[in-house]
């Protein structure tokens, strides 16, 4: 069974920026669709970005679009998402997972890992 790992949150001011990593172990994501997801406090988990196998396409929610860029290392098998202008509206656990759409998160394929804390103050 394959596992996920979040890893590069923290705690940050309004304004500066987070590079989050996600790497998998059992399986590579050269063959997958990937997303990004957060899960903020009283929020259901959303799709905030996806990438296409090919790393060709990307997908973004408009609450992030022009702030986060989601990017892949297939020889690393390690996807990233760079956030920049961090809000505290930003404030979630974040997770990664393969999808069957880069654009769609309904319907994640492996096990949710741990998540990795952002947390954005004013």
């Amino acid at each position: 069974q394959v596992q996920l790992v979040e890893s590069g949150g923290g705690l940050v001011q309004a304004g500066e920026s987070l590079r989050l990593s996600c790497a998998a172990s059992g399986r590579t994501f050269g063959g997958y669709d990937m997303g990004w997801f957060r899960q903020g406090p009283g929020k259901e988990r959303e799709i905030v970005a996806g990438i296409s196998r090919s790393g060709g396409w990307t997908y973004y929610s408009n609450s992030v679009k022009g702030r986060f860029t989601a990017s892949r290392d297939d020889a690393r098998n390690t996807i990233y998402l760079q956030m920049n202008g961090l809000e505290p509206e930003d404030t979630a656990v974040y997770y990664c997972n393969a999808v069957i759409e880069y654009y769609s998160g309904s319907q994640p394929l492996f096990p949710w890992g741990q998540g990795t804390q952002v947390t954005v103050s004013s």
